[in-house]
């Protein structure tokens, strides 16, 4: 059963940082889209979002994973990205609220230090066509094909 994340009253949780912090570009944005609703759906292992201009985005636990903004697997600098492998079971065991602005994703794995800031997540969320594939092509690179997803028969 999906389960709405409730640990802060929604309008604290959700309400719109004025100048958020775009890790994708180093910027800031006078108004970005921020969430309206957050649901965690644990048996699908999936993350529902809806932002306030009204795009919805079910983003997998694996991708978010393997995503992760956070230094272990972004690096800190450019080119430094690592590649999870062996995420395809992850599952989000909780989701944090971080002020206004972001949410810590826990996941079963022990990883717990990526804050994914709304306008992670809406990037996430628009950039997926581009994102998984990429992925996908990174763990055939190293040699581990996705084994639900692999590129080369």
């Amino acid at each position: 059963m999906p389960r709405a994340i409730k640990q802060h009253p929604i309008a604290t949780l959700l309400t719109h940082h004025p100048l958020p912090f775009c890790l994708a570009h180093n910027t800031t944005v006078p108004h970005s889209p921020t969430p309206t609703n957050i649901v965690l759906h644990r048996q699908s292992r999936t993350l529902e979002i809806s932002f306030d201009d009204g795009q919805q985005f079910h983003l997998s636990a694996e991708y978010l994973r393997v995503y992760s903004p956070s230094a272990e697997v972004m690096g800190h600098g450019a080119n430094q990205r690592q590649v999870p492998l062996h995420k395809e079971t992850v599952t989000i065991n909780q989701v944090r609220p971080v002020g206004q602005y972001a949410v810590i994703l826990v996941f079963d794995d022990g990883h717990d230090t990526g804050i994914y800031s709304w306008d992670t997540l809406y990037r996430l969320g628009t950039q997926y066509a581009q994102l998984w594939p990429a992925y996908l092509q990174e763990r055939e690179a190293l040699g581990c094909p996705h084994p639900a997803h692999p590129l080369t028969a």
